[in-house]
């Protein structure tokens, strides 16, 4: 255990930043449109294995782990200031990971030098879970929601932002349909008036069943976050992408390219966002 201090410890790491993924523990359950074609399920169905069997890893406890040796002995193996993307081929609200997310929170409890961003498609399983001390959320940690449709957002974002959270997100991925957010922005706002959610992320479907994402979809939301001042990210095309009423066949190495191309990311935090890629899923889709 780190030994006590009554001041906060000057951070004297100087090794840069990293972005770290940070699986604790693997396999999931669908529960919506959007798990279709998760990525994960692709995957261990390749690799023999179950996906639906949710289990602890071995990087469990990565973000606490310490340096044996070198100039750096003694220092966490991650840097101070590092993003760490928490839980991307799980979710952390998972039932089935009840039993050990104590300790996660203990983890992420211990490194407030750090971010922690962590998506969620079980909203209504996060306040029965928040640690003790968790107030009004950690300034350090970012919890997201994912909302892949309308249906989606309409069921989820007024439970998610009623949450005691300070830092929220909205992932629109993979995107299957147009988004209105506009009643959310306007009726869930800070004290100062501001929209509650910082961050809107979109991205389509990727893997070879991919389903289409219209561009017009894509610009809808984009416009609706510059006009209320939240931050957005086009994180990927996806592999079917419809604009200007042509279909598109994306190879994935180009997905993100293309999604960088079209020039619509809006505020700092977007990129925050874009560095969240756990490996999911013609010409360029500028407007």
């Amino acid at each position: 255990m780190d030994q006590l201090s009554l001041f906060p410890q000057q951070n004297n790491d100087t090794r840069p930043p990293e972005s770290v993924t940070w699986n604790l523990w693997h396999g999931c359950t669908r529960v919506s449109a959007g798990c279709l074609h998760c990525y994960m399920f692709r995957r261990d169905a390749e690799n023999g294995s179950d996906p639906t069997v949710v289990r602890k890893t071995q990087a469990f406890s990565l973000p606490v782990r310490r340096l044996r040796s070198g100039p750096h002995k003694g220092e966490y193996k991650d840097p101070a200031a590092s993003v760490i993307y928490t839980c991307f081929s799980s979710d952390f609200f998972h039932r089935d990971a009840d039993a050990w997310r104590p300790e996660a929170w203990d983890m992420i409890r211990a490194r407030p030098d750090c971010t922690f961003f962590m998506i969620t498609k079980r909203p209504e399983r996060i306040a029965a879970h928040l640690p003790a001390d968790w107030g009004d959320g950690w300034d350090h940690v970012t919890v997201a929601v994912t909302c892949e449709d309308q249906a989606a957002a309409d069921r989820r974002l007024p439970l998610y932002l009623s949450l005691p959270l300070r830092r929220r997100a909205v992932m629109i991925e993979p995107m299957l349909s147009a988004v209105e957010l506009r009643p959310f922005f306007e009726t869930y706002r800070d004290r100062d008036g501001k929209p509650l959610v910082g961050l809107v992320s979109v991205g389509g479907e990727s893997g070879p069943e991919a389903r289409p994402c219209d561009y017009g979809w894509v610009l809808d939301v984009h416009d609706r976050c510059v006009e209320y001042g939240v931050a957005f990210s086009y994180h990927q095309t996806g592999a079917h992408l419809i604009k200007d009423g042509k279909a598109y066949r994306i190879p994935r190495r180009e997905q993100h390219r293309q999604a960088r191309r079209a020039q619509l990311d809006f505020g700092g935090a977007a990129q925050q966002a874009r560095g969240a890629d756990p490996g999911r899923g013609g010409g360029s889709a500028k407007k």
